[in-house]
């Protein structure tokens, strides 16, 4: 008998199974808006022109080598993702109060920033310190927290489903009702899934509420630049949250808007009370480090790192690179509500508009989903959320036709 005879099967991330299930399908007007990535109108995978332009400057850098990098990462990398993140103008960088840890992906950051507060914030071993994600959030978000050892990860309230929009009181009397110095996961743009944002005056009540109750700030921002196609708009609440000198965290991933979704390039920007404060978190964060992946790689880090270091490179990325992106996400969204709204689809999709980023939560109920996907072979989660960049000029007419008949027929 195997040693391994008790292991149970494990269930299969749900966004995966959906694009394996997406290319098992023979039906030819399938439609996948389901995985979380870039597609052109062609439907394919785009590798940014200054990143092909950056990934020969590498290779014909005859000074590079394949030696370990510093245990927290690329030095440059890790001060120009923090330094767009907040801002080059930032009184926190010039206090020299912000460091980072360059991390694998987003989730390495999120996964960093958990395993260093269970066992370092407001004391020592905290595992009984609520962690709040929102209701609806990233699945990877309960996951990570819960993994990292805290036993109490909660929703908080942000969806609200009658009006398709966010439930602000909710938000803030979950804010007012939490206890004292509870952890608030915080999508900083294009909130995933719903794409719905707080505004800034909205930021503003959040953060009031979240200063007068000691509440720890961990921002998750995994979009910057491709939510709006602005880097400083999209920065606005973490940038905001700084000004009112919040201790806080930034996880950072590059996938989306560099589009380097298998280099895993993502960054944990710390902003601390004062520079020892800093100095002592960074001397634990390597520690955590050197026993989860101990050295970083470098290929994506210098990708990124080259690209912001370098005027000519970063106004090349974004505008026109970054800013491509988000203009398709916002005509394809302006185009599905204009189908919609011809069709006579009931209901109102002014949401769709309304929202940003990448996601959209449209509304359709988990029997309507099934229906797309089964009748009409366009794959979105069950949630109603889809991929705005899994539309097309080719495909936009068929979704909306297919949304119009779910949403007619099916209750």
């Amino acid at each position: 008998m195997s040693l391994f005879h008790e292991v149970p099967q494990a269930a299969p991330v749900a966004v995966f199974k959906l694009s394996q299930d997406f290319n098992n399908d023979q039906f030819p007007n399938k439609v996948n808006l389901g995985v979380g990535a870039y597609r052109t109108d062609e439907g394919k995978p785009w590798v940014l022109p200054v990143v092909k332009k950056v990934e020969k400057i590498i290779v014909n850098d005859d000074t590079l080598n394949h030696e370990y990098l510093p245990i927290l990462g690329l030095p440059e990398f890790r001060s120009s993702a923090s330094m767009i993140a907040l801002g080059d103008d930032s009184p926190a960088i010039h206090d020299n109060r912000v460091g980072a840890v360059q991390c694998l992906g987003g989730t390495g950051a999120l996964k960093m920033g958990a395993e260093f507060l269970r066992r370092f914030y407001n004391g020592n071993n905290n595992t009984n310190t609520p962690v709040y994600v929102s209701a609806p959030t990233w699945e990877n978000h309960n996951a990570v927290f819960s993994n990292a050892g805290f036993e109490d990860v909660r929703p908080y309230k942000y969806w609200d489903a009658e009006n398709r929009g966010l439930d602000l009181a909710g938000f803030l009397g979950d804010l007012e009702g939490c206890p004292e110095h509870s952890i608030f996961v915080l999508h900083a743009c294009a909130h995933n899934p719903t794409g719905t944002d707080p505004t800034r005056e909205q930021w503003m009540q959040i953060a009031e509420v979240m200063m007068r109750r000691r509440l720890f700030a961990f921002f998750d921002s995994a979009y910057q630049g491709f939510a709006s196609g602005d880097l400083d708009k999209d920065a606005w609440a973490v940038r905001y949250f700084v000004s009112l000198g919040f201790e806080m965290f930034c996880a950072q991933s590059f996938s989306k808007n560099f589009g380097l979704y298998n280099e895993r390039v993502g960054n944990l920007t710390i902003v601390a009370r004062d520079a020892n404060n800093l100095k002592r978190v960074l001397s634990q964060m390597e520690k955590i480090v050197r026993t989860t992946w101990s050295n970083p790689p470098s290929q994506g880090a210098r990708v990124v790192a080259v690209t912001l270091n370098s005027p000519v490179l970063f106004t090349e990325w974004s505008d026109p690179n970054v800013k491509t992106m988000a203009d398709r996400v916002l005509l394809m969204r302006a185009q599905l509500k204009a189908r919609l709204q011809s069709l006579g689809t009931p209901g109102t999709w002014e949401h769709i508009t309304d929202q940003i980023g990448m996601f959209s939560f449209t509304g359709l109920n988990p029997n309507q989903v099934e229906y797309m996907v089964k009748e009409k072979h366009v794959y979105l989660m069950a949630s109603g959320r889809i991929n705005m960049c899994g539309l097309t000029t080719r495909n936009i007419d068929y979704v909306a036709e297919s949304i119009h008949e779910a949403v007619t027929r099916i209750q």
